[in-house]
């Protein structure tokens, strides 16, 4: 083997051992990320902590199985129920807010719920008459119909409205490194307008269904 080039190959792996460790880069990663932003209107700095789950599906590499269902178990742990076990509202306010992006950007005035959209076409085919929407997550078309929800008061639907619910509360408690908004958990949709987007997708009259 050419000398110099065994040289020069000790040169480099002796460089690659002295350099920073994964956490040091991570570290410094981290710092200069948080140097390039700053509070603005309603969008604070605060917004680049990362809990557990942002933090471990932010990895090269996915999660360890133990992981995985740690961040599940406290997901589905942390779902607030809705008051008095009422799960639906009005189907017609839910398909306002699922065409409704609006919300949590720094030109905002505020961060309540109350002046939040859902966004849902964003990532969901819902209503059949919608022609734009994205394809990210699965079609939601006859999602009631399809799971056999023909009674919103029957009880053999409790297990599909508490799927859902769940769901959109904490999408995490179903899959560790979900893409949707955790809605509830977050404060991005209040309890009334979970209903809304609820009946949209549930009630046996919304045009989702029909």
């Amino acid at each position: 083997m050419n000398p110099i080039r065994s040289l020069a190959a000790l040169w480099l792996l002796a460089g690659c051992a002295a350099g920073p460790s994964p956490a040091d880069l991570d570290r410094q990663a981290v710092a200069v990320i948080k140097a390039s932003f700053r509070d603005q209107g309603i969008a604070k700095v605060d917004r680049l902590n990362q809990d557990l789950e942002q933090a471990a599906c932010s990895t090269p590499q996915p999660p360890a199985p133990e992981v995985v269902k740690r961040i599940e178990a406290e997901s589905l742990a942390s779902v607030r129920w809705p008051a008095g076990g009422r799960y639906l509202g009005d189907w017609r306010e839910g398909e306002k807010l699922a065409q409704n992006g609006r919300g949590m950007t720094w030109t905002d005035a505020s961060a309540s719920p109350k002046d939040n959209g859902a966004n849902c076409y964003n990532c969901h085919q819902i209503d059949r008459k919608e022609i734009s929407f994205g394809t990210i997550g699965p079609s939601l078309w006859n999602y009631g119909k399809l799971r056999g929800v023909k009674d919103a008061a029957d009880p053999a639907a409790a297990p599909v409205m508490q799927y859902t619910w769940s769901k959109l509360w904490n999408s995490r408690a179903y899959a560790a490194c979900s893409n949707m908004p955790r809605f509830g958990h977050m404060g991005l949709l209040d309890e009334d307008q979970l209903r809304h987007v609820m009946a949209l997708l549930l009630d046996p009259k919304s045009p989702v269904n029909q």
